[in-house]
């Protein structure tokens, strides 16, 4: 699901880069009329000549894994210090 300010659903880019590519639209012709600018259009229409419609798929725009992928739990207790077993008699 694109995010809510998504100019264009899958579907979209692969209309306008199928314009660009297939059929011979200039770039800005394609951008306008898709309202997106000239450099999205580009970008977009590169992806279909590489991936073809694979290409056209939602990707994630960040550039690094994230440093919180891992349990905040794990990385700082050890068996038995955190959580419910931590709170018992021996």
């Amino acid at each position: 699901m694109p995010h809510r300010n998504a100019p264009l659903t899958e579907t979209g880019r692969l209309r306008l880069a199928r314009c660009v590519v297939e059929d011979g639209w200039p770039l800005r012709r394609a951008a306008e009329r898709f309202q997106v600018s000239p450099t999205t259009a580009q970008r977009r229409a590169g992806r279909y000549r590489a991936l073809g419609e694979a290409g056209m798929t939602d990707r994630s725009s960040c550039t690094t894994p994230s440093r919180w992928a891992f349990s905040a739990t794990s990385a700082h207790c050890g068996p038995g210090s955190c959580g419910p077993e931590s709170s018992r008699s021996p």
